[in-house]
């Protein structure tokens, strides 16, 4: 006789708790679960925050598998003028979601599956977990009816999932708000170890960063990955409406900013110190480069009132000029800080 065939599910998994959660209730249950990770340019499994950089190794210990789904170029746009407004900061949660569960769509469409489970927690996040945001988001990416959040899901409206039988309201969860012991709970019975916190951690939602992306799109048109990263790093500076600088902070960040230098930008560094590797991006002055000499020398290791030979490089390795200079004064540049 043969095995009757289990039906498909496709969950968004953002690597935190409440979505592993969700696949865990869904396998429970008998469904074949397939997992959609989404990249974005502020939010990946490179940023260092939540738990999004270890979400391979949470789908291999689920036992499913995993596609992931970069949304660049299309997000930047989105952001530029979200349809649903802004959180605290620069977030854009329902748009953001809404284009989440579009691509997981996708994979649903592909794959055969009969609906879409998220880890979303009704009222654990204020602009996109409540019950108008949801629906709201379920409209957007045309999944109305077809999105269910099982941790919440016996506090929500019927899905058509739960309508035509192949889920049971009495096995889905009642948590509510932002408290987390009912998921530890659920952790403990599952035989999770070592539970992550929430997962998707989203660098927009944090102030300093979000006034970094509000200065850039006040000042680019079309603003690209490149100047995304450049965003995560350093230490910023405005110095018109066309030019910015950007100063390493580490070996590291230097590493960084190197890599994304652009053909146009120039490169500043102390001759005999160490210090920080500064990149000037727009339209270039004289005026501009003696400041950014000046400042590099600042963050660099080279001692106050002492003239020093800073280095001044275009394209890599082919152009290099020497600028004399001594450490500037915080007066002096402290005002284009961003």
């Amino acid at each position: 006789m043969l095995e009757e065939q289990k039906h498909k599910v496709v969950a968004l998994l953002s690597g935190g708790l409440d979505s592993q959660l969700a696949v865990k209730m869904m396998q429970k249950q008998g469904f074949e679960v397939s997992a959609v990770a989404i990249k974005t340019p502020f939010c990946d499994f490179d940023c260092g925050r939540g738990c999004g950089f270890e979400i391979r190794e949470r789908a291999d210990a689920l036992g499913i598998n995993l596609k992931t789904v970069y949304l660049g170029d299309e997000y930047i746009k989105m952001l530029k003028n979200p349809k649903h407004g802004f959180g605290s900061g620069m977030n854009p949660c329902i748009d953001c979601r809404s284009m989440m569960f579009k691509a997981a769509k996708k994979h649903m469409d592909e794959i055969g599956a009969d609906f879409i489970i998220s880890g979303e927690v009704l009222g654990q996040r204020p602009m996109s977990q409540h019950g108008p945001a949801l629906r709201t988001i379920e409209k957007e990416s045309d999944l109305e009816g077809h999105i269910v959040r099982p941790l919440s899901g016996a506090l929500l409206p019927k899905t058509i999932p739960e309508q035509n039988g192949l889920i049971k309201r009495e096995n889905l969860g009642k948590i509510r708000g932002r408290t987390r012991k009912p998921q530890l709970q659920l952790a403990k019975e599952f035989g999770i170890e070592n539970p992550p916190n929430a997962g998707g951690g989203c660098l927009l939602t944090d102030p300093a960063f979000a006034m970094r992306v509000k200065d850039l799109f006040d000042h680019v048109k079309t603003p690209t990955t490149n100047d995304i990263d450049l965003l995560k790093i350093g230490r910023h500076f405005r110095l018109d409406e066309k030019t910015k600088l950007i100063v390493g902070r580490n070996k590291e960040e230097n590493e960084i900013i190197k890599a994304l230098a652009m053909p146009d930008d120039l490169m500043f560094y102390a001759k005999d110190h160490v210090g920080p590797i500064a990149l000037l991006r727009g339209d270039v002055t004289e005026s501009h480069k003696k400041l950014c000499a000046a400042v590099t020398l600042r963050y660099s290791d080279a001692p106050k009132d002492t003239t020093e030979i800073v280095i001044v490089e275009k394209d890599p390795g082919t152009t290099k000029t020497e600028i004399s200079t001594n450490r500037a004064d915080e007066s002096e540049y402290i005002k284009y800080r961003v």
